[in-house]
């Protein structure tokens, strides 16, 4: 059977109710939008334009299953890795996260999150500085003078995935100005920022269909560079995907995210 080029699927914007301070003040609608598959095509997308990146490289690490040794053997090799293909001279994971579509899966801790299944942004600019200061204290100000981003490394683990899989919108279909909107998270000891997105018939999505665990994409969540023709950030959603075959394994997958930093 051949590829799809593109699918139709229901994406979650946002709709503004009141203030964003509080997750619970936004109301979420879902809008079809066409999903272009870009397999055989993924040199098409840049971190820099579209705002995010497809290789294929498969992690030395595969199991996954242990919070510890997931940062004593996969931080090491996926912080090689963001440095070999960014070109960056320093990178700080600060967290990561493992999502399964699991029924009945009612749990949020970082190791067993559902996918995510609303368009977001997952750092603003102020947020991003913050974390800068959380992580590398010491060196926050020299850093800071250089050009820094945030970087999501994505990738499948087990097995395929065809179910919910990733869709990822071309920063430059965005109207920045008008569309996202930021929203406050509240955790125990601080307040985070992430930023939820208002529909436009505009929007480029895309996606690669099927993505292995030998597959990742680099998504960008923010960058200092702001010249105006480089991608800061990347919308993104989990999606059902209306071609998933019949009988797929539920997705499961890891992302990281990395403070990368430039001389």
């Amino acid at each position: 059977m051949a590829e799809p080029t593109t699918v139709t699927a229901s994406l979650n914007y946002l709709v503004l109710v009141g203030s964003t301070e509080l997750k619970s003040n936004v109301t979420l609608k879902g809008e079809d939008v066409q999903i272009e598959n870009i397999r055989g095509n993924e040199g098409s997308v840049t971190l820099d334009t579209t705002g995010f990146q497809y290789f294929k490289r498969a992690a030395k690490h595969t199991a996954f299953t242990d919070d510890a040794t997931i940062k004593e053997e996969y931080y090491p090799e996926s912080i090689d890795l963001v440095k070999e293909l960014t070109g960056a001279s320093k990178v700080v994971i600060f967290d990561h996260t493992i999502r399964r579509n699991a029924p009945g899966n009612l749990t949020d801790d970082p190791e067993n999150r559902k996918p995510v299944t609303q368009v977001h942004v997952d750092q603003m600019k102020k947020a991003s500085i913050a974390r800068v200061h959380r992580h590398v204290p010491e060196d926050a100000e020299s850093l800071l003078k250089k050009r820094f981003q945030i970087i999501n490394l994505w990738r499948p683990i087990k097995h395929a995935a065809y179910d919910f899989p990733l869709a990822l919108c071309d920063y430059r279909s965005v109207d920045t100005e008008k569309e996202v909107v930021p929203v406050t998270l509240k955790y125990p000891d601080f307040n985070g920022e992430t930023m939820l997105v208002q529909y436009s018939p505009n929007h480029k999505w895309k996606y690669l269909r099927g993505m292995t665990p030998e597959e990742f994409v680099l998504i960008k969540c923010f960058d200092s560079n702001e010249d105006g023709k480089t991608a800061i950030y990347t919308l993104h959603t989990g999606f059902i995907d209306p071609t998933t075959p019949e009988g797929s394994p539920l997705r499961m997958s890891i992302e990281i995210r990395a403070l990368v930093f430039y001389d």
